[in-house]
């Protein structure tokens, strides 16, 4: 299966739209970004998007506030005051008892929205300059329903600066206290390990969409037409899942446009968010994803979702039959060679294309606990319970 992936990614070549004897009729753009809580990121963000190549007047800005505690609608006001953007504050109401208000806050801003193309992030991604015109011109192009783009985590470098504040207040710290810079080390593992689990989902869900086949986008980075939204009746039938925003709208839209649902390989279209600072909001992630496959419409999707399952599982058990002497060391080698080989290839191929290259040394690391990840992750899923999202217990 993983050579397959590396074959059709590797088929296609990436694209950049970046072209200015390329004069496309884009269609105006409504960008979404929910938030709740997000003072610390909004900002940054909204700079992002003020530096866009793509002419203001082709784009608009909702930001959907879910009932904030601290200061992020102050912090947009106050942009909004100097800004040349055409940034709207989409302040939704208190209420009680509400499943998934990521959808409520996108269901409210499309409402509000006077563009063709939706594209929906989130308040702590960033993006770059060309992101908006790279995925206007690609849809002009090409014509698509849906455009997925690419989503990664931002990179934990062991030089970066507060690495070497660290480092130098170590120098002249007693040696007694050397946490600090073996907590910033582990640190970088954690979230650069991160950044390599994700690319793989990235990966095989691009890979699906390249040959007309998709089962998973990334709600951070995703443009669909208004239109079509409002035909495939957006999220109705979903609405009391905490999670499914981008996957459960795409399968709509596929179902009867198959050939229009298309992944963008452009680098310049890549969004970088945060990765998880907590094993208890990274659990609470995986948690939510792992358990959308049971809500899936789609029976290939569901299959592909349990044939991922039985083949990470599939690694514990050849490791535990050769410490029970039940296949021989030359099939037990063989086997991880055969896997762990192939998934290197697509791994390396996908870092790179996220601009995370100089992570390629720490895939096999990734491999051997990936396996075991998703078994208990695809273990766990299966217990109806609630998830924390925001601050907020959700079912």
């Amino acid at each position: 299966m993983t050579t397959g992936l590396v074959i059709i990614w590797s088929k296609n070549r990436k694209v950049s739209f970046i072209d200015k004897n390329f004069m496309a009729d884009t269609l105006v753009i409504s960008v979404i970004i929910p938030v709740r809580n997000e003072a610390k990121n909004i900002l940054s963000l909204l700079q992002d998007l003020e530096k866009q190549t793509l002419a203001k007047e082709k784009f608009e800005v909702i930001v959907a506030d879910d009932d904030s505690t601290d200061d992020t609608v102050t912090i947009v006001r106050n942009f909004q005051q100097t800004t040349k953007l055409n940034l709207v504050i989409n302040q939704l109401p208190p209420k009680t008892n509400n499943t998934s208000p990521k959808k409520r806050a996108i269901d409210s801003s499309i409402k509000l929205a006077k563009g063709n193309l939706i594209t929906t992030t989130d308040g702590d991604c960033r993006v770059g300059e060309y992101w908006l015109e790279t995925i206007a011109n690609f849809q002009a192009q090409t014509g698509a329903y849906l455009v997925s783009s690419a989503v990664t985590f931002n990179s934990a470098a062991f030089n970066n600066i507060a690495f070497e504040r660290k480092a130098a207040r170590f120098a002249q710290a007693p040696l007694s206290k050397p946490y600090s810079i073996i907590r910033s080390i582990i640190h970088s593992i954690i979230n650069n390990t991160q950044i390599i689990e994700f690319s793989s989902l990235v990966g095989s869900g691009a890979c699906a969409m390249l040959v007309q086949k998709p089962n998973m986008c990334n709600g951070a980075n995703l443009t669909y037409l208004k239109s079509v939204f409002h035909e495939v009746k957006g999220f109705t039938g979903n609405e009391d899942l905490a999670s499914g925003d981008d996957e459960f709208l795409m399968h709509k839209i596929a179902a009867k446009y198959p050939d229009k649902v298309r992944f963008l390989k452009s680098q310049d279209a890549i969004v970088e968010t945060e990765a998880h600072t907590s094993w208890r909001s990274f659990y609470n992630q995986r948690k939510r994803w792992a358990s959308k496959w049971r809500h899936y419409n789609n029976w290939q999707t569901t299959a592909l979702a349990v044939f991922v399952f039985l083949a990470n599982l599939l690694v514990p058990l050849t490791f535990v039959s050769w410490f029970a002497d039940f296949i021989s060391t030359e099939t037990f080698l063989m086997s991880l060679f055969l896997k762990f080989s192939a998934e290197f290839i697509f791994l390396s191929l996908m870092v790179s294309f996220l601009r995370k290259k100089n992570l390629i040394w720490l895939i096999p690391f990734v491999q051997l606990v990936y396996p075991l990840y998703v078994v208990f992750f695809g273990l766990v899923a299966q217990k109806q319970g609630e998830y924390v999202w925001k601050g907020r217990k959700l079912k």
